[in-house]
């Protein structure tokens, strides 16, 4: 009997049993261009110490149709510990450079064995881990009229992740597939692996700047797949074929951003579940203003990606108080908002969100930015979503403040009342805040739904 998929596998490993929240079916761009970003990382990030350098783990398919990456993974085989490359073995790679250098082993694949039809990404270092994993779909997954006609139309079950376990866990599965035609090497890869795992994980590294690179690769797939789909004149629904693609990359950019935002709670030792409990809050002030349910959806969505703007800000700005930044610091945090927006516009399907993000710091008196909006000018969203912010900021330490109370907070919040704040929305949060010093109600801490691209143990 032929072993299971990588996916499967690593499914009975996990122990919940369950695979990261970003499975599902994915295109071949959409593909391409996750595990571009990622090289890209390795790419961009190469350590001085040796120790530090990645373990890449790679299955190219049928690989003689990733010859062209060939010359880019000679690149980044300069920036990794070992690169085994997994592919048929008329792929090219042994007559290409890449082929012959001493950190780059080959494994050549029995034509029947399941990894043929995958195409993974595993990439293992002491500071992050990453990967990409997928299998492709066979001829009879596929519904009649949905076959591939092209190779774009191609579709894969996949998945993408930077958490540690389920990378770890699949790095051990694919060690495992390459002992059968070369325990040397298995044994080897092993060791490098335990040697990862050894290596103390003092050194954080930010991977806003890996998630950035995903969006902007995903939205230029877009692009030239619309373009594509175009100028092929043999496709019977031009339309059709590109808003389904453009679908799948919309959803693999939007997980992309919340991966991004969920960052940004994670560098903040303080006030880790900033995001959460901002969406959650402002969606229980828009439902009592009886919000429209698109504007609630926006709303939390808002509130999800409301610290965006601060994806490549200094630690500074999350252990300490606005007044104790240096000047380079405090510019992140002014212009929080706006830096947000211009990250957002790079996904056009968000639109309304950029404008919810991008004005969250307007005032009411017309004193905020970046527009100097004054009352009402302000969508009612931004206002929720700026006096939510400040007051959830409040009741968690920053620097040398110690948290204060839910009174406390809204009595900070009540002094800017008419100046920075909607004072109808005040008085929205007064009654939210009075019913839960009473116990009759408790502060909501999660928003009523979330995507299901965001962590798992957001949700539990």
């Amino acid at each position: 009997m032929l072993p299971e998929s990588t996916l499967n596998q690593l499914k009975s490993a996990l122990p919940d049993g369950q695979l990261p929240p970003s499975y599902g079916v994915y295109f071949k761009n959409t593909l391409v261009a996750l595990c571009h970003a990622l090289e890209d990382h390795i790419l961009k990030s190469t350590p001085d110490d040796p120790q530090q350098k990645p373990l890449v783990l790679v299955t190219f398919q049928q690989g003689k149709w990733y010859l062209q990456e060939a010359d880019r993974y000679y690149d980044i085989a300069q920036s990794s510990r070992h690169i085994a490359i997994s592919a048929v073995a008329e792929s090219g790679f042994d007559s290409h450079k890449t082929g012959k250098l001493d950190n780059v082993s080959l494994v050549h694949l029995n034509n029947d064995d399941v990894l043929v039809e995958e195409w993974n990404l595993v990439i293992l270092a002491p500071g992050y881990a990453a990967m990409v994993l997928c299998r492709e779909l066979s001829p009879e997954e596929y519904r009649a009229d949905t076959q591939p006609q092209t190779d774009t139309e191609r579709k894969f079950y996949g998945l993408w992740t930077f958490d540690r376990l389920p990378v770890e866990k699949a790095a051990k599965i694919l060690i495992e597939s390459v002992r059968t035609y070369n325990p040397e090497l298995a044994d080897r890869l092993t060791k490098m692996q335990e040697a990862i795992a050894a290596t103390p994980k003092d050194i954080t590294i930010d991977l806003s700047g890996v998630v950035s690179r995903i969006v902007t690769y995903l939205q230029t797939s877009q692009q030239q797949l619309v373009t594509i789909n175009r100028q092929n004149k043999e496709l019977v629904d031009l339309e059709g074929q590109a808003l389904k693609l453009n679908r799948n990359l919309a959803a693999s950019k939007l997980q992309a951003f919340l991966r991004m935002a969920q960052r940004v709670d994670e560098r903040d030792p303080d006030n880790s579940v900033a995001s959460l409990q901002v969406a959650a809050l402002a969606e229980t002030i828009g439902q009592l203003l009886d919000l429209p349910t698109l504007q609630l959806r926006w709303l939390r969505l808002a509130g999800l990606l409301y610290r965006i703007g601060l994806a490549e800000a200094p630690k500074e700005v999350f252990t300490q108080t606005p007044d104790q930044l240096n000047d380079s610091s405090y510019a992140f945090w002014r212009d929080r908002a706006t830096l947000g927006a211009q990250l957002l516009s790079t996904m056009p399907e968000l639109k309304a969100i950029k404008e919810i993000v991008g004005h969250q710091l307007e005032h009411w008196d017309g004193s905020g930015k970046p527009s100097g909006l004054k009352g009402e000018e302000n969508g009612i969203e931004s206002r929720i979503l700026g006096l939510v912010s400040y007051f959830q900021e409040l009741t968690q330490p920053r620097g040398d403040r110690p948290p204060l109370s839910l009174g406390e907070a809204l009595e900070k919040c009540e002094s800017r009342r008419e100046t920075w704040f909607d004072p109808n929305l005040l008085d929205t949060l007064g009654n939210i805040v009075r019913l839960a010093e009473m116990g009759l109600m408790c502060l909501p801490s999660r928003p009523s739904q979330l995507p299901a691209i965001w962590l798992e143990e957001a949700t539990k």
